[in-house]
């Protein structure tokens, strides 16, 4: 998963030249990545790295530079990298990431600890244990992916290892987002699902998804799948199998720019494929679905649950949650959560098909609802 010696070859964000607001960055997630890499390379061969090597969920393999890395007092080893977010930076562009790697003689176990800057989860509906650090777990995985292949390399797999995640100034630069309000504190949290970050709120992004449909319609699909990201992307992929690649578009959030072009082109039959927070968004009318453009309407989703079958009580835990995850989660084993999930889907399609026909067009359209970890389909609906 990663290369000894760090890497000789350009990263993602070095390509070259790139016209100005289409350079991608890269996520929380990866910058902490390749700090576990170099910082355990060090504890284990004594060499200081000063490039390291990653690869991320979809296969690319980009080069980080490491700031600086230092050995502890412990014995215990912290590397550094800064984050670029490329031409759509957020507030944790330019932050230093860091993670403190040590051995704890637990064979392939590997341990995620809070380290300054780095949340602290109080509320249900992350996908995190409440009381644990603020690292999502695709992040989590990169992590342990690259550690174990590393331990392994090095002849020992008998070893695991603790892995401090810490970020300066991270309580600050959390008191700009809404992590508070979604029960994460004193510090941001570690994302990234794909650890690339794209310019979503650039006119070049949407000239991209306008080209990817007129591609589809220039090979012959009469049906356009619109992802909101990479990961739904390959899971639609796997659940659509007799689709050609060209049918499948990251429109990440501009529902309403990639749904006008269909109609403009005369697209037939759209897929739209999202997960519990998109679809929550794009069914209570919002077409832009960036987190800092719109939030979920946590009390909808409690009375649509309420219409579904779940109880006054579950109603109001949702209805005070933080997330729309958390009313997936709170559904769990209950009756009325197949029916819940596809009249959000419903919603979702009901707001895509009005846009459509106020616009002239009558494209049908089907909402997806993705299960988070896997390709499976959780809820659907179709207009």
């Amino acid at each position: 998963m990663a290369e000894a010696e760090g890497g000789s070859g350009e990263g993602l964000a070095a390509a070259g030249p790139k016209p100005r607001g289409t350079r991608t960055g890269f996520t929380t997630g990866a910058n902490a990545t390749a700090c576990v890499v170099a910082a355990l390379g060090r504890l284990l061969d004594g060499v200081e790295r000063t490039r390291v090597r990653i690869t991320l969920p979809e296969g690319q393999t980009p080069e980080f530079a490491v700031a600086w890395t230092r050995v502890e007092a412990d014995g215990s080893v912290t590397s550094a990298t800064v984050k670029d977010g490329g031409d759509d930076p957020d507030v944790t562009h330019g932050a230093e990431i860091r993670a403190t790697v040590r051995l704890n003689g637990r064979p392939g176990e590997l341990r995620f600890l809070k380290g300054e800057g780095v949340g602290t989860v109080t509320k249900p509906g992350l996908g995190l244990e409440v009381g644990g650090p603020a690292i999502n777990p695709v992040p989590r995985r990169m992590m342990s992916e690259h550690a174990l292949a590393i331990l392994a390399a090095a002849g020992l797999g008998h070893e695991g290892a603790d892995i401090t995640v810490s970020v300066r100034d991270g309580e600050a630069i959390a008191r700009k987002t809404l992590n508070s309000r979604l029960g994460i504190l004193g510090g941001i949290s570690i994302l990234g699902r794909s650890g690339i970050v794209h310019p979503y709120s650039t006119a070049a992004y949407v000239a991209s998804i306008e080209q990817g449909i007129e591609v589809a319609l220039h090979q012959g699909c009469d049906t356009v799948v619109l992802t909101t990201g990479g990961l739904t992307e390959q899971y639609a992929m796997r659940l659509l199998p007799d689709l050609p690649e060209a049918a499948f578009v990251q429109m990440g959030d501009y529902v309403g720019k990639a749904l006008d072009h269909c109609v403009r082109l005369g697209v037939r039959r759209v897929v739209l494929v999202g997960q519990m927070g998109k679809v929550a968004k794009l069914a209570q009318g919002e077409v832009h679905t960036h987190a800092r453009k719109s939030a979920v309407d946590l009390a909808a989703l409690a009375a649509l649950a309420l219409q579904a079958g779940a109880g006054e009580e579950e109603a109001a835990r949702i209805a005070a949650g933080t997330t729309a995850r958390y009313a997936w989660e709170l559904g769990q084993g209950r009756p009325w959560l197949g029916a819940f999930l596809d009249a959000l889907c419903a919603r979702a399609a009901r707001v895509a098909k009005d846009h459509v026909r106020a616009l002239g067009g009558d494209t049908a359209i089907e909402s997806w609802l993705l299960h988070f970890d896997r390709a499976e389909r959780i809820g659907w609906a179709a207009l």
